[in-house]
Formats: C-alpha cells, sequence, structure tokens
C-alpha cells in the first residue's frame, strides 16, 4: 500500500521526536539528561504520545492560584497584581543599577511574610550578602543561601527545599557542566534559563532571575532569554542619579507597559512619585509639563528645553526623549508655529531622566521649545496633551480623563488639549500648534 508524499513525511517527522519517561516533556532530539525534571537517561523516542501521559481536556477546572504579593506596591502593580505561582520572572538591567539590591529587598519581604525563599548568588558570597542587608537594615535572617555558580547544586538544592520563590542572581554566572561555551555565553544561558523554567513548571517554585544588559540593550546577545520567561522586568536608570524605573516589556498574566518608579537612597530602594520631581514655584523660560500615560495611569512630568542660537552645525541632545520625536517636534515648531529653532543647538530632557515615549507629550515638547526661544514661560498651573503631525495639526490621544486628573492632583489648572468631543472644566481645546503656542508668538 503506498501512502501521499505528505503524510510519509508527517509520519517520519513523529516518529522522529523524543520525550522524557519521567515528566513527558518532547525534545526535538535526543539529550542525556530531560531538561524538564533532570531525570538522566529518560528520554526515548516518542511514539503515538508521550510516555505515561495522555491527552486531557483544555478545560480549567481548579481555583486559580493566588497571586503572590511582594510587599512592594509598586512591583506588585507592574507585575499585575503579583507574582503568578511557578512563572519564571526575568529582572534585566545594566550593571550595578541596583538589580541585586532590588532582588534582597524582595526576597527579605516575602520572607518576612512567612514564605520559603532561597537566593543563589552567583555574585557575592554570603558574607557579602549579608554584609549589604546589615548596611541597609534589611532583616535577611530567614532567607536561605546557596551559591548560584554551579546549575547542579541550585536544582538540588531547590528540589530539596522546595521554596516558593528560588532567586537567582545572576543568570549569567551560572555554569551547566553539560553544555559547552564559556559562561555567560549566550549557550550557558540559554541552557541554564531551558533548566530553571523547567524546575519551575515541573515543582511549582517560582523563580525570580536577574539578567545584565549588554552594551546593545540586549541580555546575552539578540533575545536570549525574552521568549524562555513568563515576565521581562527592565530595571533602567542613570547610576549617578538616584531614580530608577522598573517597566514590563512582556507579561503573560497582566498588562504589558506598567511602570513603577524608585530612588536609591541609604536604606535601599523606595518608590518614588515621578510628579514630585516637578520643579517647585512657577515655571521658567524653556519647561512645560506632559501628561504621559504609564500604564493605566496618568503622570505629570516636567519637560525642559534649551535653545542655543549658532551659525552653523547644529546639534540635538536629548535626555528621556525620544530623539527621533524630538527632532520631528522641533521641525514642525519651526515651520507650523513660525518659532524659529532650525538653526540653534537643541537640548531636551525631561524631569529625573525618567524615559517618556507616549506621543500625547508631543505637545508640551514643543512648548517647552518654543519657551526656550522666545524666552518666555509658559502659562502659569498649565500641561500641554496632543500629538503632533507634521502640518501642525494637533491629533486627540487615548486616556484624556486619566491625564486631566493627573493634573488637577498637581494643582494645575489648565489643559492645553485636542479633545475629540465634550471636555471638562480647565481643558482650552487646540486644533493647530499655533492654537497652544499663542503666548510664545505674540509681539
Amino acid at each position: 500500500m503506498s501512502y501521499p508524499r505528505s503524510t510519509v513525511a508527517s509520519v517520519s517527522k513523529v516518529r522522529s521526536a523524543m520525550a522524557c519517561t519521567e515528566c513527558g516533556q518532547q525534545l526535538a532530539r535526543w539529550a542525556g539528561k530531560c531538561p524538564g525534571c533532570g531525570a538522566w537517561g529518560t528520554i526515548e523516542p516518542l511514539r503515538g504520545g508521550a510516555p505515561g501521559v495522555g491527552p486531557v481536556p483544555l478545560a480549567f477546572t481548579g481555583t486559580p492560584a493566588e497571586r503572590i504579593r511582594t510587599g512592594l506596591e509598586g512591583i506588585d502593580r507592574v507585575l499585575g497584581g503579583g507574582i503568578v505561582p511557578a512563572s519564571v520572572v526575568l529582572l534585566a538591567g545594566e550593571p550595578g543599577i541596583g538589580k541585586s539590591t532590588l532582588l534582597l529587598q524582595l526576597v527579605a519581604g516575602l520572607s518576612a511574610t512567612g514564605l520559603s525563599c532561597l537566593l543563589a548568588s552567583g555574585e557575592e558570597s554570603n558574607e557579602q550578602v549579608s554584609a549589604r542587608a546589615r548596611r541597609l537594615e534589611i532583616a535577611s535572617g530567614g532567607v536561605g543561601f546557596i551559591s548560584g555558580r554551579e546549575l547542579p547544586a541550585v536544582l538540588e538544592a531547590a528540589r530539596s527545599v522546595r521554596p516558593s520563590l528560588l532567586a537567582v542572581d545572576s543568570i549569567q554566572t551560572l555554569r551547566d557542566p553539560e553544555t559547552g561555551g564559556v559562561v555567560g555565553g549566550p549557550g550557558q544561558v540559554r541552557a541554564c534559563a531551558d533548566a530553571l523554567v523547567g524546575l519551575a513548571k515541573s515543582e511549582g517554585v517560582t523563580v525570580l532571575m536577574t539578567g545584565h544588559v549588554t552594551k546593545d540593550g540586549d541580555l546575552a546577545g539578540p533575545r536570549t532569554l525574552e521568549h524562555a520567561v513568563d515576565v521581562v522586568l527592565a530595571f533602567e536608570g542613570d547610576p549617578r542619579s538616584g531614580h530608577r524605573i522598573l517597566s514590563c516589556g512582556k507579561n503573560r498574566f497582566g498588562r504589558e507597559g506598567e511602570m513603577a518608579w524608585f530612588e536609591m537612597g541609604s536604606r535601599g530602594l523606595v518608590e518614588a512619585d515621578p510628579s514630585a520631581w516637578l520643579s517647585p514655584g512657577e515655571s521658567e523660560p524653556g519647561s512645560a509639563i506632559a501628561l504621559p500615560m504609564a500604564g493605566r495611569r496618568a503622570l505629570a512630568i516636567e519637560v525642559q528645553a534649551l535653545v542655543v542660537p549658532v551659525e552653523n552645525g547644529a546639534r540635538r541632545q536629548t535626555t528621556g526623549l525620544d530623539p527621533k520625536r524630538f527632532n520631528l517636534v522641533a521641525a514642525v515648531v519651526d515651520r507650523a508655529a513660525g518659532v524659529p529653532v532650525s538653526r540653534a543647538d537643541l537640548y531636551g530632557a525631561s524631569s529625573g531622566g525618567v524615559r517618556i515615549d507616549d506621543p500625547g507629550t508631543d505637545l508640551a515638547v514643543a512648548a517647552a521649545l518654543a519657551s526656550a526661544a522666545a524666552g518666555r514661560a509658559a502659562p502659569a498651573s498649565s500641561a500641554f496633551v496632543g500629538e503632533l503631525g507634521l502640518t501642525g495639526l494637533v491629533r486627540p490621544v487615548p486616556g484624556m480623563s486619566q491625564r486631566i486628573a493627573a493634573a488637577k492632583a498637581r494643582g494645575l489648572t489648565c489643559v492645553f488639549a485636542a479633545v475629540d468631543g465634550p471636555h471638562g472644566d480647565g481643558v482650552a481645546p487646540v486644533v493647530h500648534i499655533r492654537d497652544a503656542l499663542r503666548w510664545a508668538v505674540k509681539s
């Protein structure tokens, strides 16, 4: 009996798959050790489904697992209400930004609530971590510690202790003896991360690992870890400043884009309100208030600009603002609003170095540039909201109710904004950029 070519190819492909006889995890090729359960010599050819594992209906009949509250409101909000049990969370950031400090505060806080936590550190010894905890006055006596250099030792300790949370600091210092390559290389990082994911899913242990970001902004190479974990948190900030930003770039269990702000002090990281970084008193020429969205809430952030006329070779430099967007807004201010800024060095920044990528802040950046160029301060107690088009038209942006609420909370009485429909008190509707900048171009 003959079979169509496609059928024969399909059968051959199925027979070439492998599966673990212990946990049923499937693999594309044979391996000596199962990455899911860690058992040796259990990988066999898969015929007719995983050994000992049959199909089950895709229906949830149990009770959803309660999220683990960290005790830090900002982290819980970014995670979507807390850590999901048996999930894998990656905390990524540049070296020296404060990842280890945040991790220590988190595991100490969870341990204080009665949850068992195991900290595997490959960067610091037990004495060094304890010394940091004493310096920051963090009660860490209930946290278990193990050297996080060898993967088998970490997995064995986690299976023996069965902690509620396994914290690994960092994934780049962990080594799998069965995998070639240098420690911290893409191959080693992938193998160690895959083993930790298997541990979380098979043993129900929540894993929180830190990962260093390279100069190119990647985690040990292009997108090495992001696809393997459930949640990716980015910890950013200027190491010379005490301000830190925690943002969520991937979350299988909640909304993405949520953010939390912290300040590094003598006692570690403390959650802060970036709206409090506004300059006190009346505004000065070159500043304007933006109302960007951060997840589901809006913030009042000061945007600053400096315009320095030059004969040639004009430069552009930004901190916290998108450089391309900044240049586009500057061009619109020059042509559509009639405020000359093209032949000048332009500098733009957000208060505290907060990174702003909301198009709704275009109008505030334009107001700051126009204010700096004209030498006139923006109207007192005012904010600016709207996305700029190349023709100078101001487009409405979503989340106006949250933005207006944020403005009122900071004592701002006037919001220049493009509105689509009815608007409340305190909103000055604008259609074109000239409508929002008449105070800067008046004679």
